[in-house]
């Protein structure tokens, strides 16, 4: 499978009159993604600036993460045309929206790309299941001809439950390379029945709103304990140790697709942050999941 070395991710998402590039990090065997394991922060750019992108990419950025729904495509290629970065440095990432009458998941992939100024994706995935009730089956089969085309190089999923993953699994002659749900410790219970599936058919967990319980749920369980692990691996490390370090590292040891930093938590530490975040459910994008 395709390996690169360490590489930055421009993640865009939606926040009200301001959108957001976030840095997520690839590592996976099951599709052809990126290696990473850098540790960054969120950086804030403007909105539909295309030299904020240009000068990301000059700086080390290389896996673009889009979506038809943000609106932010033709800007995403205009900042691609303008860094003069070669196509096989990117990663790119898109997403299917809700489909227009007469449109499919094909259709829509190739006025993404005309927007994106590229020939293919490395990655396409359905948004939403909500999108399309009672098509999924039907709008699966078009993310497959989508690939078979030749128009992205893997297709995945978003925010499926795994009931959701169930029923495309039904027909599907090619398996989702990934799943971008929303994980922390304060959801991984829930996630359970999800993990069950990712892990048989090996997809690939990938999380958003990982750093949610620090900066939208301060002051829950969460806070003493990862607090007493940070200055742990402060003091072992001999350099500053972020709380965001933390939890994006109890993810990546959990087996999710996440930025990490390198020193590793001991087991303790990932059982007491387990422990810890199932006294809490609390789920801070419940629009993007069935009611709980």
């Amino acid at each position: 499978m395709l390996r690169r070395p360490a590489s930055l991710v421009l993640k865009w998402f939606e926040k009200p009159n301001i959108k957001h590039h976030t840095i997520t990090g690839f590592r996976s065997n099951h599709f052809a993604g990126r290696s990473s394991i850098m540790t960054v922060s969120t950086l804030p750019l403007n909105d539909g600036n295309q030299d904020a992108i240009r000068l990301a990419l000059d700086n080390g950025f290389t896996h673009l993460d889009g979506a038809q729904v943000y609106g932010n495509e033709n800007t995403l290629g205009n900042g691609i045309v303008a860094s003069g970065k070669s196509r096989s440095e990117l990663f790119i990432t898109t997403k299917l929206g809700q489909l227009q009458p007469g449109a499919t998941p094909k259709s829509a992939l190739q006025e993404s790309l005309r927007k994106l100024k590229v020939d293919y994706v490395d990655l396409y995935l359905v948004h939403q299941a909500s999108n399309h009730v009672g098509k999924l089956k039907e709008v699966w089969k078009g993310m497959e001809e989508a690939q078979k085309a030749g128009l992205t190089k893997s297709i995945g999923v978003s925010n499926f439950t795994a009931d959701h993953l169930k029923t495309i699994l039904e027909i599907a002659t090619i398996t989702p390379a990934v799943n971008q749900v929303e994980a922390h410790p304060y959801v991984w219970q829930a996630l359970q029945p999800n993990l069950a599936i990712h892990d048989q058919y090996k997809i690939v967990t990938s999380s958003y709103a990982g750093l949610s319980p620090l900066f939208r749920g301060k002051g829950g369980p969460l806070d003493p304990v990862i607090e007493q692990i940070r200055a742990r691996l402060q003091k072992t490390r001999g350099a500053p140790v972020s709380d965001g370090q933390v939890l994006n590292k109890w993810l990546q040891q959990k087996g999710v697709l996440v930025v990490t930093m390198y020193q590793e938590l001991t087991v303790e530490e990932i059982a007491l942050i387990d422990t810890t975040g199932a006294k809490l459910h609390k789920r801070y994008f419940p629009g993007n999941w069935p009611s709980e």
